[in-house]
C-alpha cells in the first residue's frame, strides 16, 4: 500500500544532519563495480549498532528469525548490506505485527501496514512473506502466520471489495467523505484491487507449501474463497457490478470516473480492477500484471479444492474456468506493439482497444510476472516487455545520478522505488546484477538503516516514507535470493 500525496504531501523526509546529506550525495556517486554482497569493502567502519526497537519493545519473537538473521549475517561479509539486513528482516514482527488468540482460540494477526495502524490485505501477505520459509523452525512464527490468512479472510467475508480494515469494528477510515458501500465499522478504505483478493491465497498456498499445515484451510477460508470467486466472475462483467467508488477530491487517481462505476469496458475474459496495487485509480480497468496473479492463484485453487487438500469439484471447476477465460483473455487482449515492433504486454487495457505502456513500481507489476509465477523468466514477450519498461517509453522509468529504475505516478516525478529496484533483481539471473542493485539500495538508504517508498535519483537524501515495512521486506528477500534462499512454490 502506498499512501496518497495528497494526504501526506508525501512525506518528504531530508537527513537531519548536514554531514549525512553530504555524504550520502557522494558515496552515492561513487562506482559499484566492485560491490560484492560477499566481499567486505565497505567504505567506512560507521555506526553498525542495533537500530530495532528494544527486546521489551518488539511486538513478537521468533527464534527461527534470529536465528536466521545470524546466519545471513555470517554470508553477508559487506558490514553495511549486513547491518541493514539484520534491522530490516525483523522490521514487520518487531513493529507491525499484533498477535492474539481469538475467542475461538484460535491464532489472530492484525499487521499494521507501517505508519497506518490498518491493515491493508495486500501489504500484510507481502510483509510477512519471507517468513514462511521459516516457520517450520518454529511453531509460535507459524502459528502468526495462520493468524494473518485467518484475519484476512475474515476481513473478505466482511467485505471483498474492500483493500484495507480496523483492527476493531471501531468505524475508523481514510476518509469519512468516501462514497461507497460503507455498510461495516471494520472497513478503512474500500478501493476494490484485484491483487488484495490474490495475496491472501497466494499465502494460505504457500503456508502449506513450506510446512504442510492445512488447519487454516477452515469454514472462514472457504467462505472467502467462495466471495472471491463470485466476484472475479462479477467482475469479468463489470456493467453487472454493484461497486462503486466516489472520492471528493481534485487528484483524478483518487475517485472513479463515471459515477464511481469507472471509465467503459468491453468483455474481455479479464476481471475487472477499480484501483491499482499502488490504490491509484486504474486509468482502463483491465489491470493486467494483476491479472496475471489472478490466473495464478486460480491454479492454487484448483489444488486446494480439487482433492490434494479439500474436496470441492464446483469450487475447483469455477477456479479452473477462471484461470483459464482470465489467461486467455490476457493473451488475446494485453498484448500491443512498443516503438521498436516488438510484441510485448501492456499494463492496462479496456477491450475497446486503448492499452496503457508503462509499469508501476507496487506488486503485482509486469516486471514482476515471473516472481509472481505467471511466465518463465526467459519468455519472449516478458524480456520485450521488460526491455521496453527499462527504458524511456515506459513514463516513470527514471535515470539520474544515484539510481536508475522505475518509479511510480503516486511519488513525484524522478523518483525510483526500492521495491521496482528488489523485483529488477530478482526477475534477473545475474547474480552480478543482484549485487549491484543491492549495492544501490544500501547506498540510498539516506542513513536511515530502512528501505523508502521512492528516492529521488539525483539525490537520495530526498525520499518518500521512512518507514515501509514492505520495501523493507523486499529487500531482504533480495537478500536472501542473492543465496537463493527462496519461499518453496
Amino acid at each position: 500500500m502506498s499512501l496518497n500525496s495528497k494526504k501526506i504531501c508525501f512525506s518528504l523526509v531530508l537527513a537531519a544532519a548536514a554531514g549525512m546529506v553530504q555524504a550520502a550525495n557522494s558515496s552515492c556517486l561513487l562506482a559499484d563495480a566492485g560491490f560484492v554482497a560477499v566481499q567486505d569493502n565497505t567504505a567506512s567502519a560507521g555506526n553498525y549498532s542495533s537500530n530495532r526497537p528494544k527486546e521489551k519493545q518488539r511486538l513478537f519473537r521468533s527464534t527461527a528469525v534470529e536465528k536466521e538473521i545470524a546466519r545471513v549475517q555470517k554470508l553477508l561479509k559487506n558490514r553495511k548490506l549486513s547491518w541493514m539486513f539484520a534491522n530490516c528482516f525483523p522490521n514487520t514482527l518487531d513493529t507491525t505485527v499484533h498477535f492474539r488468540k481469538g475467542s475461538d482460540g484460535k491464532p489472530d494477526t492484525f499487521v499494521y501496514t507501517g505508519d497506518i495502524h490498518a491493515m491493508w490485505l495486500r501489504d500484510s501477505g507481502a510483509q510477512v512473506w519471507p517468513y514462511v520459509q521459516l516457520a517450520n523452525n518454529d511453531p509460535k512464527l507459524k502459528e502468526m502466520l495462520a493468524g494473518v490468512i485467518l484475519r484476512q479472510f475474515k476481513c473478505i467475508n466482511i467485505d471483498p471489495y474492500a483493500n484495507a480494515f480496523n483492527e476493531e469494528p471501531n468505524g475508523a477510515s481514510w476518509d469519512k467523505d468516501d462514497r461507497s458501500d460503507f455498510s461495516s465499522p471494520w472497513l478503512w478504505e474500500r478501493k476494490y484491487e484485484v491483487d488484495s483478493l490474490c495475496y491472501p491465497i497466494q499465502l494460505a498456498w504457500m503456508l502449506y507449501a513450506n510446512t504442510g499445515n492445512a488447519d487454516h484451510f477452515d469454514a472462514e477460508f472457504i467462505a472467502g474463497v467462495k466471495k472471491i470467486l463470485d466476484v472475479f466472475e462479477t467482475e469479468q462483467h463489470h456493467e453487472r457490478s454493484p461497486y462503486f467508488f466516489i472520492r471528493d477530491t481534485d487528484i483524478p487517481t483518487e475517485s472513479l470516473s463515471n459515477d464511481g462505476k469507472g471509465s467503459p469496458v468491453a468483455y474481455t475474459g479479464m476481471t475487472w480492477s477499480g484501483f491499482r496495487p499502488s490504490d491509484d485509480a486504474c486509468t482502463y480497468h483491465y489491470l493486467v500484471p494483476s491479472n496475471m496473479f489472478a490466473a495464478v492463484v486460480m491454479g492454487y485453487l484448483e489444488r486446494i479444492f480439487g482433492g490434494e487438500i479439500l474436496d470441492d469439484a464446483d469450487i475447483a471447476a469455477r477456479a479452473g474456468e477462471l484461470r483459464r477465460t482470465i489467461t486467455e483473455g490476457i493473451e488475446a487482449h494485453a498484448k500491443t506493439t512498443n516503438r521498436n515492433g516488438e510484441t510485448i504486454y501492456a499494463f492496462e487495457t479496456d477491450g475497446l482497444g486503448h492499452v496503457n505502456i508503462m509499469d508501476d513500481s507496487n506488486v503485482p507489476s509486469l516486471m514482476a510476472a515471473p516472481y509472481l509465477g505467471y511466465c518463465a523468466p526467459d519468455d519472449p514477450t516478458y524480456l520485450a516487455t521488460r526491455r521496453t519498461l527499462l527504458s524511456d517509453e515506459n513514463p516513470y522509468y527514471y535515470e539520474g545520478e544515484c539510481l536508475k529504475g522505475i518509479g511510480s505516478p503516486h511519488t513525484p516525478p524522478r523518483y525510483v522505488w526500492p521495491i521496482a529496484l528488489s523485483i529488477e533483481a530478482m526477475t534477473s539471473d545475474s547474480k552480478d546484477f543482484k549485487a549491484h542493485i543491492l549495492d544501490r539500495l544500501v547506498t540510498t538508504d539516506a542513513g536511515t538503516h530502512l528501505m523508502h517508498e521512492g528516492i529521488d535519483v539525483d539525490d537520495p537524501t530526498k525520499y518518500t516514507r521512512e518507514w515501509f515495512s514492505w520495501s523493507n521486506m523486499m529487500f531482504c528477500e533480495l537478500v536472501m535470493d542473492y543465496f537463493d534462499i527462496r519461499v518453496k512454490h
